[in-house]
């Protein structure tokens, strides 16, 4: 019974690692968005390539996701897990010591950008492999929770901390952060061959079922951002709320998402089609009832918080139906939905920007509940049996 207890106590302590890990990566890819003025003013470069440092680290982990998990696949996950959170604490550590240089700085972002690239490929079935099948849902919705937390939690306190303490002292934090999710992983998780476990392979194989969810990932997440990435733009020149209130609303919105993610989270195992249909529909409700009634600021806070709260249970859910119909090794798989996501993003901020100036600022949204509502048309159109029947198949890029 001891062994037992201690077996709970360290699988928990994994996961919580984890959830750690995730949550510090989270708030690194995205802290630079709060300090875009003080690195500015302190490295003596424009805004717009300080902007560079979020949206070059999008576009190195939508490039390199499937390659990594695919050259470190025969690795031992302690180890690969180990090295990717060494790297992060380096990193991050550079970027708060030593960064005297634009050029360190991006530096250092890109060698961040390829550890995350790797660790949310890594992370799922990792945990999920800790657990009883039956409980792979949950699992997933806990690691969801820890990078949901950065976007609330994460980034105003980095923000508020680089306001007071330099531009550097959340980068020193965040490796402190990783010091302890890399000791845990290290000591607590047991050394075994990346294959080994049920999660090493999808649930039931489904090679048409695993395109629908890239599908999926990628339309609804460049539907967002089409609208997303201009909301503050949205919320004064279509709503009309202060600029003090911004940061509030924004709060709220990132609340809505830890509470989808935490509802949405132990339904996954029980409803895994419907946790991620609901989602994307309530997305595309959302972003069309912006761009319909974004004048009312009462209908704008409402619309805010269902976005919020469908944006993170939808890619929680497509990692939870990756993780169940991977035609081939689940890294792999993983990882390519971490493409499709991250190349949703930088898309969704290119059409945004390509059609501002033709649609406005309200028109945005409108493109991105289309193309939303899009993502919600693949994934529920009938496919005849015949086609199902031949959908076992494994694609050589995601075979083992």
């Amino acid at each position: 019974m001891g062994s037992e207890r201690l077996t709970a106590w360290r699988r928990a302590a994994v996961v919580a690692a984890l959830m750690l890990a995730a949550f510090t990566f989270n708030t690194t890819e995205n802290l630079p968005v709060g300090l875009l003025s003080l690195i500015s003013d302190d490295l003596r470069v424009p805004l717009a390539s300080v902007g560079m440092l979020v949206t070059g680290y999008g576009l190195t982990v939508a490039v390199v996701s499937l390659p990594l998990a695919h050259l470190t696949r025969s690795i031992p996950r302690r180890h690969v897990l180990s090295g990717l959170l060494a790297l992060l604490v380096l990193a991050s550590w550079v970027s708060a010591l030593g960064a005297l240089s634009y050029g360190l700085l991006l530096g250092a972002r890109v060698a961040t950008a390829l550890a995350q690239a790797l660790f949310w490929a890594v992370m799922g079935p990792v945990a999920v492999g800790l657990f009883p099948p039956e409980r792979r849902g949950r699992v997933i919705g806990l690691l969801s929770v820890g990078g949901s937390l950065a976007t609330v939690l994460g980034v105003p306190a980095g923000t508020w901390l680089g306001g007071h303490s330099g531009w550097r002292a959340p980068f020193l934090v965040l490796g402190a952060i990783g010091l302890v999710s890399l000791v845990a992983i290290a000591v607590l998780l047991p050394t075994s061959r990346a294959e080994e476990g049920h999660a090493a392979y999808g649930a039931a194989p489904d090679a048409r079922r695993f395109a629908v969810v890239l599908a999926t990932t990628a339309l609804s997440v460049t539907g967002a951002f089409a609208g997303f990435t201009y909301v503050v733009a949205f919320l004064d020149e279509v709503s009309g709320f202060s600029e003090g209130s911004v940061s509030a609303l924004l709060m709220v919105f990132g609340v809505a998402g830890i509470a989808g993610v935490a509802a949405a989270g132990p339904l996954l195992d029980r409803f895994p089609r419907g946790t991620l249909s609901v989602p994307v529909a309530a997305q595309a409700v959302a972003l069309l009832g912006l761009y319909a009634g974004g004048g009312s600021q009462p209908v704008t806070v409402a619309m805010l918080m269902l976005l919020g709260a469908s944006l993170g249970p939808a890619f929680m859910a497509t990692q939870s139906q990756v993780l169940h119909v991977a035609p081939g090794r689940t890294e792999l798989a993983l990882a390519a939905n971490s493409a499709a996501f991250n190349t949703g993003v930088a898309a969704g901020a290119l059409t945004g920007g390509a059609l501002l100036s033709a649609v406005g600022v309200r028109g945005t949204f409108l493109i991105g509940g289309l193309l939303t509502a899009g993502a919600l048309a693949v994934l529920t159109w009938p496919v005849p049996a015949a086609l199902t029947a031949g959908s076992k198949a494994t694609p050589p890029s995601l075979s083992s």
